[in-house]
């Protein structure tokens, strides 16, 4: 089973009011009122005005990222922040083996990462999408760490988080819908 992720995430209402007049910007609800904006290539020439651009070589410490945060997306991002913090995480995993990268900004400036881990040899809590969301905000709750806490799990790719929110799912959408079948059973 694989997993990709290229997002970023913000308190819910600074990416609807940043992204509220962008054609191609769909939000996924997370929990704690934290959405999730996927970075799809459309979206990306939509706020630069050019086709994004790729790493050509696998990332690792000194390339984090798949997806290259030109000077001109780095400005969108850091002006976004100056409403709150926001991050952009990216993760991708293909039978168990993967990595996750991420990096926060605040008052426009990068003030967290970025970092990579591909190894997950640290504490859960130190991952880098994990220690994203704890930069965010994210608090502890009932679930294993904070990607789990926030609902990343629920969707598995670009797509899926691009069909949550044009459904308007919330992040608790499948335990409602296990609480329903066990409720009609």
């Amino acid at each position: 089973m694989s997993y990709q992720l290229s997002a970023v995430i913000a308190d819910a209402g600074l990416l609807r009011e940043e992204t509220r007049e962008l054609d191609h910007a769909v939000l996924g609800a997370l929990r704690q009122d934290f959405d999730l904006l996927p970075l799809t290539p459309q979206l990306v020439q939509e706020l630069i005005g050019t086709p994004p651009d790729y790493a050509a070589d696998e990332p690792g410490p000194e390339q984090p990222f798949t997806l290259v945060l030109s000077a001109t997306l780095t400005e969108v991002l850091a002006h976004w922040s100056r409403r709150g913090p926001l991050a952009y995480v990216e993760a991708e995993f293909v039978g168990g083996a993967g990595h996750q990268a991420a990096a926060v900004w605040v008052g426009g400036t990068l003030a967290w990462g970025p970092r990579f881990d591909a190894a997950f040899d640290g504490p859960r809590p130190e991952w880098p999408i994990n220690a994203a969301l704890t930069e965010l905000g994210a608090e502890p709750g009932q679930w294993i760490d904070p990607f789990a806490e926030l609902g990343l799990h629920v969707e598995r790719n670009t797509e899926g988080w691009l069909a949550h929110g044009r459904r308007g799912l919330s992040a608790d959408y499948w335990d409602e819908l296990a609480d329903e079948w066990e409720a009609r059973q």
